[in-house]
């Protein structure tokens, strides 16, 4: 590798913070810079809705890699940084103070933003979103015992905030404008489990609510339904989804399709720049569909595949997506992808226990599992995913039969 060859990384995201060192250690000898539109070091942003916000991690505690794994492989990083447009005729990257970079290769890895609601009183005090580190240290100064928290939003990052805010002894109302909470992603059987855990814990939950304000006099008051219902709050929290941050590209004219598009090997169709995490679109075929997946995994594994690409080492994404969310003492593991299931099968006791895992069968082909405080019911159901034979739903429920057995003799080689 030519070591006067320049690659630049846009966002500090998970995926930057993989891709640098990785980089270097699969033989880039050129330079390696990356540029942050944020203050710090790239963090794990789960914690965000958990550990943080109840109190119980710190920044320090959450930094990705630690500032010598950056020093030692030889990594510059700008902080406070935006790059406004990308100049592919003469391959420079023009940021935001007007200077401007040259690069021989370009990764984008600028994640994704929230989604917000455009509804009066969204922009009083004391109305928050959570996506980084900012967002959760301006919350932080609203929350305190017996406070009241209104959430605005019944997916994984609304019930992952609502489950921190207990442990801190705030009145916590989740809002869901649909029928039931997480209804897009997991089965009805769970999504129940979740709503009974959460209201054992002490959170009210309200489903098919639509809130059509939040009141107040310069700060928040309460938030208005359709139904006429009133919800008192200190503090609100709207969780209802991301928004993968793509301008940049799509003005550089890169394909975008519900994400930058990637081949197999991370490139876009600019042969001089890639792109992975959030932000990126890409073909799987364990599930033969184009898609784009905001998950740690992703991001890991993508950029892992970046640096052999940009190595000269071209081994192709073929991951098996997998996922997770702690709330209170639930570990909720998911393995696969559950979308076009036609039947589940439930293994253990869902509804007298904290401890069972759920497979989603197409047909007789297993698609996913989520997994709740069953690790091993986890790891083998990747492998068992991995394997692509048919399942009986039979023997999937019989807790007498050990899923190890139902694996095929040969060894899965597919990196899950």
């Amino acid at each position: 590798m030519e070591s006067k060859q320049r690659c630049i990384i846009i966002g500090a995201s998970h995926a930057a913070a993989q891709l640098a060192p990785v980089l270097r250690q699969r033989g880039w000898a050129g330079t390696i810079s990356m540029i942050s539109n944020e203050y710090y070091l790239p963090y794990h942003r789960p914690p965000l809705s958990k550990d943080y916000l109840a109190g119980i991690k710190s920044l320090e505690q959450m930094l990705i890699r630690s500032p010598e794994v950056y020093r030692k492989s030889n990594i510059s990083i700008s902080m406070g940084v935006t790059a406004t447009s990308i100049d592919r005729a003469n391959k420079q990257l023009i940021l935001d103070d007007g200077a401007s970079l040259e690069y021989d290769k370009l990764v984008i890895t600028t994640g994704a933003r929230v989604r917000k609601i455009d509804i009066p009183g969204s922009d009083l005090k004391g109305v928050f979103y959570l996506r980084n580190l900012n967002n959760a240290q301006k919350i932080k100064p609203f929350t305190g015992s017996d406070k009241r928290a209104v959430i605005i939003g019944g997916g994984y990052i609304g019930l992952e905030t609502a489950a921190a805010l207990r442990k801190l002894n705030m009145q916590v109302t989740v809002l869901e404008a649909l029928p039931g909470i997480l209804q897009r992603v997991t089965a009805p059987e769970v999504a129940d489990f979740f709503s009974r855990t959460h209201r054992e814990e002490g959170v009210e939950i309200v489903t098919n609510e639509q809130v059509i304000a939040i009141t107040g006099d310069k700060k928040v008051a309460s938030v208005e339904c359709l139904s006429g219902a009133d919800y008192p709050a200190d503090i609100v929290i709207i969780g209802i989804g991301v928004i993968p941050n793509v301008e940049l590209a799509a003005e550089a004219g890169l394909h975008i399709d519900n994400g930058i598009k990637v081949d197999e090997y991370a490139r876009t169709n600019d042969v001089d720049i890639l792109a992975a995490g959030d932000c990126t679109s890409h073909f799987n075929p364990i599930y033969q569909r184009q898609m784009r997946l905001e998950s740690v995994q992703n991001a890991q594994d993508q950029a892992s595949v970046v640096a052999n690409t940009l190595c000269g080492k071209l081994k192709p994404y073929a991951a098996l997506p997998w996922f997770w969310s702690d709330q209170y003492d639930l570990k909720l593991q998911i393995a696969g992808l559950c979308q076009g299931y036609t039947d589940i099968v439930i293994r253990g006791d869902i509804k007298g226990s904290r401890h069972f895992s759920v497979f989603y069968l197409q047909e007789d082909k297993l698609l996913a599992v989520d997994a709740v405080n069953s690790p091993q019911e986890f790891m083998l159901g990747k492998r068992l995913i991995l394997q692509g034979n048919s399942m009986d739903a039979g023997q999937l429920a019989d807790e007498n039969i050990a899923l190890r057995g139902l694996l095929a003799s040969s060894p899965v080689t597919a990196n899950a």
